[in-house]
């Protein structure tokens, strides 16, 4: 089993919501070998320099999400797609302890198996902005050579974010509004959520 990360005993110790089914979930991590970090303000479980699982809590569930489930062949049908847009990350969801204990097994499998995908160098091959630019913010990109610079040096899914944040908006006025509220983020290289 791999060294326990102190950030994590600190993040288990103040969590009032899913304390149980995070200890189940990080033993089953670290017994796989993984390397506990804290990122994100979450439980964030390594192989080599590659994120591979996160522990999540939500009102409803807590989670265990695989950062490439999209290449996993999930069998047990646990992984589900987080929402419409997400291309590479699944979910395994659980709402008691008891849920993660029966599954332990397949979580084992699928942990195993991203290991793998890691060291086999897979990559998720993702769409490239499927959903249209928006004309607003393009025509801010065609007007400012930085912005559109830094927004093409923005990761796929910052872009996607940023895209679907000012797309979102019903009226043409609020487009114009969140392209110039986000103009300073992407020049600074950020996401929209970073």
């Amino acid at each position: 089993m791999k060294r326990k990360n102190p950030k994590v005993d600190a993040f288990i110790r103040s969590a009032s919501a899913w304390r149980k089914e995070t200890e189940a979930l990080r033993a089953i991590c670290l017994g796989c070998g993984l390397n506990e970090e804290f990122k994100w303000s979450k439980p964030c479980y390594t192989f080599g320099e590659s994120n591979v699982v996160l522990i999540q809590g939500f009102n409803e569930f807590c989670a265990l999400l695989f950062c490439k489930g999209v290449l996993l062949r999930d069998p047990e049908g646990i992984l589900h797609r987080i929402g419409e847009h997400t291309q590479a990350a699944r979910q395994a969801r659980f709402t008691d302890v008891r849920d993660i204990t029966a599954l332990k097994p397949a979580l084992e499998a699928s942990i195993l198996e991203a290991i793998e995908v890691e060291k086999s160098g897979q990559k998720v091959i993702f769409g490239k902005n499927p959903e249209p630019v928006p004309a607003e913010f393009q025509k801010a990109l065609q007007q400012s050579a930085a912005l559109k610079a830094a927004f093409g040096a923005l990761m796929p899914g910052r872009q996607r974010g940023y895209i679907l944040h000012i797309s979102s908006a019903k009226q043409s006025s609020t487009r114009v509004l969140r392209v110039e509220k986000c103009r300073e983020r992407i020049l600074l290289g950020k996401g929209l959520n970073d």
